[in-house]
């Protein structure tokens, strides 16, 4: 049930229906954990069983944690890790530690054949495990106090707009939502209505439209492509995870305040960073926090010198890259970003007093460079084998020549959608959507959003699974 689907808008009108009914506020709670599972359930309802694994665990070693001490009060807090990261562990990384084990075993003369069953990832696992865990690591450090509401809690692990791709929720900043019912709602619900309608349109018309065609092309032929339909191709791929995983985000956020809730933004115009470190506070913001505040820090972070620092963020990156996905090419990734970003501190550290860095042409520069090696390390999160990866890396370090796969229009196309993206968020990089968009006169915000949704209405593009749905 996609978010871009007739049966999803149907399913959303019907659960907008009831939670507009007369009905007391612990009622419309129930109701929207009802239509929560249901929406779950819709993709494989045996799934939904791991719900309530990690909702029951977390409610349960939580309770506890708050009235044990010492080696008992850690002990329900490794309950809630083990519990959690053993369902993600096994559902998501099983098959890749038995494909690795064999290939270990092999080296050393072994012969081990993996069964041939594979594991279905359940949809979401990646999200809604954190989140449930972060409530007992939450409890544990004292941040906050045991909810008193168990269908609050369900909930805030559960809530549909989000169950699958993310915000990831802080129990903090939902659960005392759900004190009391918002009486702001109707005011809240045509600035839902245009939130969902500007994700929509980033989804259905510039990622699926748009860049979608030209990334499969590329990726798909990766060794045949030369270094223009390789930088292009990764160009469109930078625009289209930007565009799917951001629209998917701003329909989430859209669909949270019509229903009277506030969701956390997920992006705040990432490409218009200056710097890795800076990218990270833009990109994925609520993963980026969450191993900030639960891995990171918890390593030490920056508190105990320099080659521990160096050691904590690459532990931090790596291991953020092996969320996204079970493959040595995501965990590569990940290992790219914390070398740039040790790269970046110790830049910082030399140039601490440069006059020079500060300057606006020189920011605007560091940009740039920024932009172009976030677009080459999306060749590893994109390309399907490391072959693939390597050629195409090679064709946009060396420009590599041969026949082009993309058709002129294609590439100015892409070019385009791009350029406006960059500009866009360079614009945007210390302006919030909200402001810039309420700045509109109504008859000119009305005349943006109603040709958003002809162009939604009219495109011819496939409809494709929002990418992190894989994740």
């Amino acid at each position: 049930m996609a978010f871009n689907s007739l049966v999803f808008l149907i399913f959303f009108a019907i659960v907008l229906g009831l939670h507009s009914l007369p009905l007391q506020w612990q009622a419309k709670k129930t109701n929207l954990l009802l239509a929560s599972y249901v929406f779950y359930a819709a993709w494989n309802p045996p799934f939904i069983v791991l719900l309530w694994i990690s909702t029951l665990t977390d409610w349960f070693a939580a309770r506890r944690i708050a009235v044990t001490s010492g080696a008992t009060k850690r002990l329900y807090l490794i309950l809630s890790v083990v519990v959690n990261l053993g369902l993600l562990g096994y559902f998501k990384y099983g098959g890749f530690l038995e494909e690795n084990l064999a290939v270990v075993l092999e080296t050393m003369g072994v012969s081990y054949a993996p069964p041939g069953a594979s594991i279905i990832l359940p949809l979401g696992i990646s999200f809604y495990t954190f989140q449930s865990m972060s409530y007992s690591l939450d409890v544990y450090r004292d941040k906050i106090k045991p909810h008193h509401s168990f269908l609050d809690f369900a909930l805030y692990v559960t809530f549909f707009p989000q169950l699958v791709a993310g915000p990831i929720l802080r129990a903090g900043f939902f659960l005392q939502q759900l004190a009391e019912e918002n009486k702001q709602r109707v005011s809240q619900f045509g600035w839902g209505l245009a939130i969902i309608t500007v994700g929509m349109f980033e989804k259905v018309v510039l990622a699926d439209g748009a860049l979608a065609p030209v990334v499969e092309r590329v990726y798909g032929e990766a060794t045949a492509a030369n270094g223009v339909d390789a930088w292009i191709g990764t160009m469109a791929f930078a625009g289209q995870i930007f565009f799917d995983f951001n629209g998917y985000s701003m329909i989430a956020v859209g669909l949270g305040k019509c229903l009277g809730f506030e969701l956390p933004w997920n992006f705040l115009s990432p490409y218009g960073a200056v710097g890795f470190s800076d990218f990270w506070r833009r990109w994925h913001i609520t993963l980026s926090t969450w191993l900030r505040d639960y891995l990171y820090i918890s390593l030490s972070g920056n508190r105990a010198g320099t080659v521990r620092t160096i050691v904590n963020l690459m532990l931090t990156m790596l291991l953020g890259g092996l969320w996204h996905g079970a493959s040595w090419l995501f965990v590569l990734w990940g290992g790219v970003h914390g070398l740039f970003l040790v790269i970046e501190r110790v830049a910082k550290q030399v140039f601490a007093n440069a006059a020079f860095v500060r300057s606006a042409v020189t920011q605007f520069g560091l940009a740039i460079i920024t932009w172009l090696a976030v677009c080459l390390t999306w060749v590893l999160f994109r390309a399907d084998d490391p072959a693939s990866a390597a050629h195409l890396l090679t064709s946009m370090l060396t420009l590599g020549s041969g026949d082009q796969l993309l058709r002129n229009a294609e590439v100015f196309t892409v070019v385009g959608v791009i350029a406006s993206l960059l500009a866009t968020h360079w614009f945007m990089r210390n302006r919030s959507f909200e402001s810039v968009f309420k700045g509109f006169s109504w008859p000119v915000a009305g005349l943006i959003l109603g040709a958003m949704l002809i162009a939604i209405v009219l495109s011819p593009g496939e409809e494709r699974d929002f990418i992190y749905f894989e994740f």
